[in-house]
C-alpha cells in the first residue's frame, strides 16, 4: 500500500481521470458526503465480499473513509488477497471537506 493526497486525487478528478474509487465508510457516512467512490464498507472487506471490485485487482484502487484508518486496514487486507497496487487517501474525508468543502 501506498499513500495519496486529497490533492492529488482532486487533481485528477479535476483532470477527468477515472478513477477505481472505493468507499470504506458506512451508508450513513457515504449518504452525507463522497466523491463518488463504489461503497464497499470495511466490514464487507474483512469478510472479503468484494465482488463489485474483484476487476480491479490489477489496477490502481484508492481507498477512503473518514480519516484514513480504516481505508489502511482495507487496503492492507485487498493486498493479502491479490491486489497489487492499493492507495490509501490520507487524511480521508476530514481532510476533503477541510480543503475543498462538500
Amino acid at each position: 500500500m501506498t499513500t495519496i493526497t486529497v490533492e492529488e486525487v482532486k487533481a485528477r478528478l479535476d483532470k477527468g481521470e477515472k478513477l477505481h474509487l472505493v468507499d470504506v465508510r458506512e451508508p450513513f457516512e457515504n449518504a452525507e458526503f463522497n466523491i463518488g467512490g463504489t461503497l464497499l464498507p470495511l466490514g464487507k472487506v474483512q469478510s472479503l465480499q468484494i465482488e463489485d471490485i474483484e476487476g480491479f485487482k490489477n489496477e490502481e484502487v484508492i481507498l477512503y473513509c473518514r480519516s484514513g484508518r480504516r481505508s489502511a486496514d482495507a487496503a492492507y487486507i485487498l493486498e493479502s488477497v491479490g491486489f497489487t497496487n492499493t492507495k490509501n487517501l490520507t487524511g480521508g474525508m476530514l481532510d476533503w471537506l477541510q480543503k475543498f468543502g462538500s
